[in-house]
C-alpha cells in the first residue's frame, strides 16, 4: 500500500502516492524523529544521556552480532512504506477511521508510579534470571566467583572474580583464541574513544598479543584502581563465542594490594575506589541488558499503550498487538532483535543469541503470526527494496553470484561497483531470477513486516509522545546512564480523544518527514507539493476560536495536532518561496496561519514574514498595518516584537502616519559598548572569526573577550555561556515547581520537563508555587537553595540543566554576584514565558568579589566579532535586563589596525 496512503482519510492526497512511495523507500528503517523539522526552533536537540551509537563505540553489538559483519546497533529506522512479497505474506493494512472499541472517557485517570515503576525488570536481573548463562562453558575455579548478576556482600572482600566478557573483537580477529588460556589486563589511557579502556592480553605472550577490551562499564570503574596500583587483575578465557567476532566470555580476578608505605590519605582513597567498584558489580550495572530484559520493556510498552489508549486502535490492530505476548519466548526475542537493529534484510543463519534456542523456529512463529516477512524465491521487489535485500551479501558472495550471471569471471572487486552491477541487471531484466539466487547463498532471509513497522511505530510515539525517544530510552536507563526524574503522572484528558484526531496527525507526520527529506535532497516540486497538501489540510480546519467553543483538552497538547504539524510544513514552505522570490505564494499561506491559528507560538514570525514580504511586493500600507497588528497581538513577543516595533517607526512615517509610536523612544535606548581590537586569524566572510589570545593561543572572539575582561577590562572572572547558565540556575532553583503534580503535564517516566514548560499554562498553574519560590530566592536564599538542589538531583535528567558545563563553584559565584532581587526577576520572567526568552541571552556572565571592602557585582556581555550585529531577540534581552537593573553591555571586536 502506497506509504502516504495507508491511513484512509476523507480527502484524496494531492501529492502523487507512487512518486512519493519512491521518495519515502530511502533508507532501511524509518527514523522515529521529526527533530529537524518539527523541533519550534528548527534545529537538532540535544540527544538525552549517550546514543546507543556512542555506546558501541566501547564494545561491540552484544553477546553476538546479527551479521557476520558488525551491525549497527541504531533501532531507529523503520521500514514504513515496503512492500515486497507475494499476496499471502503480505500483512493487512491499517484500518482507517473507524472507532472500534472506544471507551467512555472518565473523569480522571490516574497513573501513580512510583520513579523504579517503569523497570519491572530490576527484580528478575536482581535474582539472576534476567540473563540467561550458559553453564556448559563455564570452567571451575577455586576463586569464589562473584557474578555481576548475582552478587553476595562483598564490601569486605579483598579478592573478586567478574564474569565477563572481552568485547572489539572485529579490530583483533587475527589473533587465535584459545579456550581456558590465561589472560591480563592493561590500561589503554591514550584511547582515542574511551580514556578509561583496559586492554585484554594474553598472559603468556611475550609481544602481548592483544584480544580486545574489557566493556566500558566495567573499565568506567576498574581503571582508577589500576591506575593507581591498587589490584592486580588476572584470569582466563571461560569459552569460545558462537560466532568468530563474538563477544569473549572470560573470568577476570581482581585483588585488592597491600602496600605498607601508603598513608592513611592514601588507604581512604584506595578504599573508597574498591567500594565503588564492588557497588557496580553489586547493583549489576556492569551486564549490558539482554534479550530477556529487552523483550521485558518490550512488553511493559505495548501494554501501557493497550490499556491507556484503548480507543485509538482498532480491533485487528488491538488483536495482533495483543498477540505478541502469545509468542513463545524464543519468538518475542527474536522479533525485539531485528526491530531494534538497523537491516531492515538479516540472514537467519547469521542470527545467534545464547537467550534464543532455536531461531529457525521461531523465525517461522513470527512469520505465521505476521510479525516479519520471509524471503521468497517468487518475490518481484522494488529497486529500493533489492538494494536493501543485497545489503545481507558479502562481497565474494556477490562475485559469485556475478559469475554464475555472466559465465566469466567479473573484474569488479569493489561492493558499490558489484552492487551497482547487480542492480542494472535485475532492473533492465537480465536477471529476474536474483532472489532465488540469493536465496541460494544466504538461506532464508527475514524482515519485519509492515504492519508490525506501523503499529509499533505508533505504539512507541504514543508511549514516549516524541518523534525523539525509542527503546533505547529503557536501555540507557537499564544501564545507569541516565536518571529520568521522579514525579506523579496524574492523567486527566486524553491527548487523542479520537482515533480520527490519531490518524490525522499521523498523517500529518508522514507528510513532514516527506518535506524534511525533499529539502535535504533539494527536491523542490515534491516540496511544493508537500506545500499545497498541507495548506488544503489547515484551510479545512476550523479556527482555534471555533474549536475552544466545545470543551477542549489543555492548550499545551495543541503540539499533538495535525494542524500544529501542518504549520511547521507550511512555515518551511514560506521560507522556500521567499528564498525563490516567490511572495505572493509566500503571502496567502503566512495569511492562512495567522487566521486558522490564533495562539501559535510562532506568529511573530508570521506576522514579521508577512509585513517584509508585502513591502517586497510594493504593498507599504498593507505591510505597515500589518506590523501594526503584530506589535498588539498578545502572541508576539520577544525579538519578534521588536522587530516589529522598529518596522513600524520605519513605516509610519508622514503622510502614512502622524502620530510617532509610543515605543519609539523605547528602541533608540543606548546600550552601553566597549571596543576592543584582537589580531586575527582569518579574515573569511562567513567563517567563525578566530583570533590570537592575550596568552598567544588562538581562541574564538568570546574567549578573547573573556582574557580582555579577566586583564585590563576588570580582573572579571566569568563564564561563555551563553544562556545555558541561567536554564541551569532556573531547573536547579526550580525543579520542585517543575516537576509538582499538576493536571496531564506528564504523560510518561521519560520525561524531563513538563508538557506545558514553553507555554503560558506553565506559570499560570503554579503561580503560588513559583511566587513562593521567588520569594525566598529574593530574601537571600537563592545560594543554599542551589546547593540543595544539586546535592539531591544531581545527573538527574531535566530539560535545560547541563551537570558537565557548569561548575557548582559558577553557578554560586553568579547567584551570590547578581543578587536576590536581580535574579527573582530573570526567573519570573522565564517561568512566565520559557520558551520566547530561553534563547538571546548574552555571551558572557562575569562577576567579581570586592575583597576588603565586601559585596560583588556581575556584569552581562554580548560579544561581536568585525562583522556582527545584534539579533533583534539579543536587542530584546539587553532591553529586559537594563530594565531589570543589571549591568549590561555590548562588546566589539575589531581587527588590529595596520599601523599598529
Amino acid at each position: 500500500m502506497p506509504y502516504l496512503l495507508i491511513l484512509q482519510c476523507s480527502e484524496a492526497f494531492c501529492v502523487d502516492a507512487s512518486y512519493a512511495d519512491i521518495c519515502l523507500a530511502r533508507g532501511s528503517k524509518r527514523k522515529l524523529t521529526q527533530s529537524t523539522l518539527l523541533d519550534s526552533r528548527f534545529n537538532k536537540t540535544t540527544t538525552i544521556g549517550p546514543t546507543l551509537d556512542s555506546l558501541n563505540n566501547g564494545y561491540e553489538a552484544e553477546n553476538v552480532g546479527l551479521t557476520d559483519e558488525d551491525v549497527s546497533s541504531d533501532r531507529a529506522f523503520f521500514s514504513m512504506n515496503s512492500n515486497t512479497g507475494s499476496s499471502k505474506d503480505s500483512t493487512p493494512a491499517l484500518s482507517s477511521g473507524s472507532l472500534h472499541g472506544s471507551l467512555d472517557i472518565s473523569k480522571t485517570l490516574n497513573r501513580c508510579m512510583p520513579s523504579d515503576a517503569i523497570l519491572p525488570n530490576i527484580k528478575i536481573a536482581e535474582n539472576g534470571d534476567a540473563v540467561e548463562k550458559d553453564s556448559s562453558c563455564m570452567l571451575p575455579t577455586e576463586t569464589t566467583s562473584v557474578s555481576i548478576d548475582a552478587c553476595t556482600d562483598v564490601d569486605s572482600s579483598t579478592k573478586v572474580a567478574v564474569d565477563t566478557v572481552i568485547v572489539g573483537r572485529r579490530f583483533h580477529e587475527n589473533v587465535e583464541l584459545q579456550e581456558g588460556v590465561v589472560i591480563t589486563v592493561s590500561r589503554d589511557p591514550q584511547n582515542a574513544k574511551d580514556s578509561d579502556a583496559i586492554k585484554v592480553l594474553y598472559a603468556g605472550s611475550e609481544c602481548g598479543q592483544m584480544l580486545g577490551y574489557l566493556p566500558r562499564e566495567l573499565a568506567k570503574v576498574l581503571a582508577p584502581l589500576l591506575d593507581a596500583h591498587f589490584v592486580e587483575c588476572k584470569g582466563f578465557v571461560v569459552g569460545l563465542p558462537e560466532q568468530q567476532l563474538g563477544d569473549v566470555p572470560i573470568q577476570l580476578t581482581c585483588e585488592k594490594c597491600n602496600n605498607d608505605n601508603e598513608t592513611y590519605s592514601d588507604l581512604i582513597h584506595r578504599q573508597s575506589l574498591w567500594e565503588r567498584f564492588l557497588g557496580a558489580i553489586r547493583n549489576g550495572n556492569l551486564q549490558r541488558p539482554s534479550s530477556a530484559r529487552y523483550q521485558a520493556n518490550f512488553n511493559m510498552m505495548i501494554t501501557d499503550v493497550m490499556a491507556n489508549h484503548t480507543h485509538l486502535s482498532s480491533d485487528i490492530e488491538t488483536s495482533f498487538l495483543g498477540s505478541f505476548k502469545s509468542l513463545s519466548n524464543d519468538g518475542q526475542r527474536l522479533f525485539v532483535r531485528i526491530y531494534t537493529r538497523k537491516g531492515p534484510w538479516f540472514r537467519v543463519s547469521s542470527i545467534s543469541y545464547r537467550e534464543i534456542s532455536d531461531v529457525e523456529h521461531a523465525a517461522m512463529e513470527l512469520k505465521l503470526a505476521g510479525y516479519i516477512y520471509m524471503l521468497s524465491c517468487t518475490d518481484v521487489p522494488s529497486e529500493c527494496e533489492m538494494e536493501e535485500i543485497l545489503d545481507v551479501l558479502s562481497v565474494p558472495e556477490m562475485k559469485e553470484i556475478l559469475k554464475d550471471l555472466l559465465k566469466v569471471n567479473t573484474s569488479c572487486t569493489r561492493r558499490p561497483e558489484l552492487l551497482s552491477t547487480l542492480l542494472s541487471m535485475y532492473n533492465n531484466g537480465t536477471c529476474t531470477a536474483l532472489p532465488k539466487k540469493i536465496l541460494k547463498w544466504t538461506g532464508n532471509c527475514i524482515r519485519t513486516s509492515n504492519m508490525a513497522d506501523e503499529l509499533l511505530w505508533r505504539v512507541q510515539r504514543l508511549f514516549f509522545l516524541n518523534g525523539d525517544q525509542d527503546l533505547s530510552s529503557f536501555l540507557l536507563v537499564d544501564l545507569g546512564l541516565v536518571k529520568f526524574p521522579d514525579y506523579t503522572c496524574n492523567i486527566c484528558h486524553r491527548i487523542f480523544k479520537e482515533r480520527n484526531d490519531l490518524l490525522e496527525y499521523e498523517e500529518a507526520i508522514r507528510v513532514a518527514q516527506l518535506m524534511d527529506e525533499s529539502l535535504d535532497n533539494d527536491n523542490m516540486e515534491m516540496v511544493s507539493r508537500c506545500a499545497d497538501l498541507s495548506e488544503n489540510r489547515v484551510c479545512t480546519m476550523p479556527t482555534e476560536e471555533d474549536s475552544n467553543l466545545a470543551e477542549s483538552p489543555p492548550s499545551f497538547y495543541s503540539c499533538f495536532s495535525s494542524t500544529w504539524v501542518y504549520s511547521k510544513v507550511l512555515t518551511l514552505g514560506v521560507s522556500v518561496y521567499e528564498r525563490e522570490r516567490r511572495y505572493a505564494d509566500a503571502i496567502r499561506i503566512l495569511k492562512i496561519l495567522l487566521s486558522k491559528i490564533a495562539s501559535g507560538r510562532r506568529r511573530g514570525y508570521w506576522t514579521l514574514r508577512l509585513s517584509v514580504d508585502l513591502e517586497h511586493i510594493g504593498r507599504p500600507n498593507e505591510s505597515l498595518s500589518v506590523a501594526e497588528g503584530g506589535v498588539i497581538d498578545p502572541c508576539v513577543r520577544a525579538g519578534s516584537k521588536i522587530a516589529l516595533q522598529k518596522r513600524v517607526v520605519r513605516l509610519s512615517k508622514p503622510p502614512r502616519r502622524w502620530k510617532v509610536p509610543s515605543y519609539a523612544d523605547s528602541l533608540r535606548r543606548n546600550i552601553e559598548e566597549v571596543n576592543i581590537e584582537g589580531r586575527p586569524l582569518n579574515c573569511e566572510t562567513g567563517a567563525k572569526s578566530v583570533f590570537y589570545g592575550y596568552d598567544g593561543e588562538l581562541c574564538g572572539v568570546e574567549q578573547l573577550a573573556l582574557q580582555y575582561y579577566a586583564d585590563e577590562g576588570g580582573s572579571w572572572q566569568g563564564t561563555h555561556s551563553e544562556g545555558g547558565i541561567w536554564m541551569t540556575i532556573f531547573g536547579l532553583l526550580m525543579w520542585d515547581v517543575i516537576f509538582s503534580e499538576v493536571c496531564d503535564v506528564f504523560q510518561s517516566k521519560f520525561q524531563t520537563a513538563p508538557l506545558d514548560l514553553e507555554t503560558d499554562d506553565f506559570y499560570k498553574s503554579r503561580k503560588g508555587l513559583i511566587e513562593s519560590q521567588l520569594k525566598r530566592i529574593q530574601d537571600g536564599l537563592a545560594e543554599e537553595m542551589l546547593i540543595t538542589s544539586w546535592e539531591l538531583h544531581q545527573g538527574t535528567s531535566c530539560r535545560g540543566i547541563n551537570w558537565d558545563r557548569h561548575s557548582m563553584a559558577d553557578l554560586r559565584a553568579a547567584v551570590a554576584c547578581v543578587g536576590g532581587h536581580r535574579l527573582a526577576l530573570l526567573l519570573r520572567h522565564l517561568a512566565l514565558d520559557y520558551r520566547s526568552w530561553s534563547s538571546g541571552m548574552p555571551d558572557l556572565l562575569l562577576w567579581r568579589f570586592n575583597g576588603e571592602r565586601g559585596g560583588a557585582e556581575a556584569k552581562l556581555v554580548e560579544v561581536k566579532g568585525p562583522r556582527d550585529q545584534l539579533s533583534e531577540q539579543q536587542r530584546a534581552w539587553i532591553f529586559v535586563l537594563m530594565d531589570f537593573g543589571f549591568d549590561v553591555e555590548v562588546c566589539k571586536v575589531s581587527l588590529v589596525s595596520k599601523r599598529r
